[in-house]
């Protein structure tokens, strides 16, 4: 069954606001060098391909990136591979694989392989079609990566996007490499978050480390005050109270918007803007370690502290390439279920709508700005963009020493490290250090804002990209050399 491409559209957006956050001096760095991107690029098209338009990081960095490059003169495009059910099952596993971690336990042979390859034959022809030598292209993840040799036959320069990978490697890993390298021989550039997920088969010349970002006029990341942040939790039903704002946001588009739509929360007691609350945002996804972050606060915070414990994802099955998260949100509910009455009343479990991607980045910004403490406790993470976002609002973040979070915070400086996620005791200390200590809070959120302003945002990311793309269309003139054989 072909899996059709479809377009999003994306509306143009002026980096001329980056100005107030910048400072003088790095904007005018900044626009030098869109001016001498754009230049370079002339009339080629950036296209980028993934496998949702909304639900996870890599979806709303596209948003913003092509949004902003758009509003330099950048034709840039976005589409999206529809892909079927028998796909996902396959691509989640090698997600997993990516990250360390055996996931279902099926496996990744043969069968798979035809699976992966029927399902993506028709988009590739599809995508080749709509591509002109020359045009740069960036396919993310292991749902596009099969693309890559129908659309370098096309003569474009194409790159693949990682954005998951592990800290050590190890053979569950190389399961999930050795399946994908035949696919990649002809790509340009391989772009990854940090430079220890580079699988060592590739080669180290094409091989390029740009750190994700977050866009800090973004629904999600827009500055909302106190009243507002109250009104849009009571009007999603996160809250219980009076709340004297508007529950209003900013479009992506600049237009005004409204949370109307309410959140499905799994809740023994209606939290009070009076409790202090603990936040963790993510997908429904194993690796988030909902389960660990509900019981070590249960077990090593609730006795402790009035506080509360939100977790909050995706509404269930809105995210289409991530098939296990029901399966997991159910797991989560179990154990929610068999908390003692007393501490269960202390934890809640949100499922968001997705069906407005801006009104979901809305309540995201409130719960987000309400909390005292966000945290991301996972056991793996590609790059986990929750930490720069809690960061940008001020607040102290408390994650796990793995993937790109250790790259996010500053240990005792922007919040704290976990250097073993699995040690619950741990975890709920450094909790309960930063919900009894509301000076060294505050301390540790104001130098996390001034460290997200300083490398984690739009432009940097946005001028990284120009810049390899410079590069790729400089060796036009110059004969490449025989690709390497795939290592399988």
């Amino acid at each position: 069954m072909p899996v059709p491409l479809r377009s999003v559209a994306v509306p143009p957006a002026s980096l001329d606001r980056f100005e107030t956050v910048l400072g003088q001096r790095a904007a005018r760095e900044m626009f030098a060098a869109m001016r001498a991107g754009r230049e370079v690029l002339g009339d080629r098209v950036v296209w980028s391909f993934n496998s949702t338009e909304r639900g996870g990081g890599v979806a709303e960095m596209l948003r913003s990136l092509l949004a902003y490059a758009r509003g330099t003169g950048i034709d840039a495009r976005w589409m999206v591979l529809e892909g079927t059910p028998e796909l996902f099952a396959v691509t989640k596993r090698i997600h997993n694989r990516l990250h360390g971690s055996r996931g279902d336990s099926g496996g990744l042979g043969d069968a798979e392989r035809a699976v992966y390859e029927e399902a993506l034959h028709e988009a590739g022809r599809e995508a080749a079609a709509l591509v002109s030598p020359g045009d740069i292209v960036l396919l993310h993840d292991p749902q596009t990566a099969g693309l890559a040799p129908a659309l370098a036959g096309s003569g474009a320069h194409v790159g693949w996007r990682s954005h998951i990978g592990m800290d050590l490697q190890n053979d569950i890993g190389h399961e999930a490499v050795r399946f994908l390298l035949p696919y990649l021989g002809d790509a340009e550039a391989y772009i990854f978050s940090r430079r220890v997920y580079a699988w060592p088969e590739l080669d180290a010349a094409r091989v390029h480390v740009i750190p994700p970002s977050i866009d800090a006029f973004s629904p999600k990341n827009e500055p909302l005050d106190r009243a507002t942040v109250h009104a849009i939790l009571h009007a999603a039903g996160l809250a219980d109270g009076t709340a004297s704002g508007v529950a209003r946001f900013t479009r992506e588009d600049g237009s005004p918007g409204r949370v109307d739509r309410r959140a499905e929360v799994h809740q023994d007691s209606v939290l009070s803007f009076r409790t202090p609350l603990v936040v963790q945002v993510s997908r429904w996804d194993r690796l988030k370690d909902h389960v660990g972050v509900l019981r070590g606060f249960a077990e090593h915070v609730a006795p402790h502290t009035p506080a509360h414990l939100m977790l909050a994802g995706p509404a269930a099955g809105s995210v289409t390439d991530d098939p296990e998260s029901g399966d997991v949100l159910g797991e989560i509910l179990e154990a929610w279920h068999d908390l003692p009455a007393a501490v269960r009343r202390q934890v809640h479990v949100a499922c968001l709508p997705m069906d407005d991607t801006d009104e979901n980045g809305a309540v995201v910004n409130a719960l987000q700005r309400h909390a005292r403490v966000v945290v991301q406790k996972s056991l793996a993470e590609g790059f986990g963009l929750t930490v720069a976002e809690a960061m940008w609002k001020g607040r102290p973040v408390i994650g796990s020493r793995v993937g790109g979070i250790q790259d996010q915070i500053v240990d005792g400086v922007t919040g704290f490290l976990l250097r073993d996620p699995g040690d619950l005791a741990d975890f709920g200390r450094h909790l309960r250090m930063l919900l009894q200590d509301p000076k060294l809070a505050t301390r540790m959120g104001r130098a996390g804002k001034r460290r997200v302003a300083r490398s984690f945002l739009g432009p940097r990311h946005l001028i990284q990209y120009l810049r390899l793309f410079e590069r790729l269309v400089e060796r036009e003139a110059t004969p490449a050399p025989p690709s390497p054989a795939p290592v399988r």
